[in-house]
């Protein structure tokens, strides 16, 4: 599933993530491991590591980057809430965007995306785990229809600091 938006400046296209994207996504997961509180770890991932997560991804159809004139600036992916089988129709969804891209409508796109192509799979309800201080996020998927489904106080910690977790979601279909 492709879909292209405009964006200022130049248009961005979001397409389907492929293998040769992993350096890309890499750096923008792990820059946002090492600098922001949006990944509740402190270590960066590997390549291995960071192979094998984008590799579940690509076979279940379910990773998206954005692509502006040949560079990655985006991703977005959806994949299982909980393990257990009586959670099978309901995912979880990631967006992260490029330092220095933000304001360009890259999110909204990658999560438009993202919900259009779980809709398709015939999934059912779409969540996001957000850290409570991350208003933009938690205003990008209002956006998109998302509603807050709740808040987990001190449920995480990272730079030194306990973490909110707001929960949001989305019916699908």
């Amino acid at each position: 599933m492709d879909l292209r938006y405009e964006t200022r400046p130049g248009d961005v296209k979001v397409r389907a993530a492929r293998a040769a994207d992993l350096d890309a996504v890499l750096g923008i997961r792990n820059h946002a491991i090492e600098h922001g509180t949006a990944l509740w770890t402190d270590t960066p991932q590997s390549r291995e590591e960071g192979a094998a997560w984008l590799g579940a991804h690509l076979e279940r159809g379910s990773a998206y980057v954005a692509d502006s004139d040949g560079d990655v600036v985006g991703f977005g992916v959806y994949g299982p809430w909980k393990d257990y089988s009586g959670f099978r129709h309901t995912v979880e969804n990631s967006v992260y965007v490029a330092e220095g891209n933000h304001g360009r409508g890259i999110g909204s796109g990658l999560l438009g995306t993202l919900v259009a192509s779980a809709e398709a799979a015939g999934l059912h309800v779409m969540i996001a785990g957000i850290e409570a201080r991350n208003a933009a996020s938690v205003r990008l998927h209002e956006r998109h229809g998302f509603t807050h489904a709740g808040t987990v106080r001190e449920v995480g910690t990272k730079f030194g600091r306990w973490l909110d977790l707001t929960l949001m979601r989305r019916q699908l279909g």
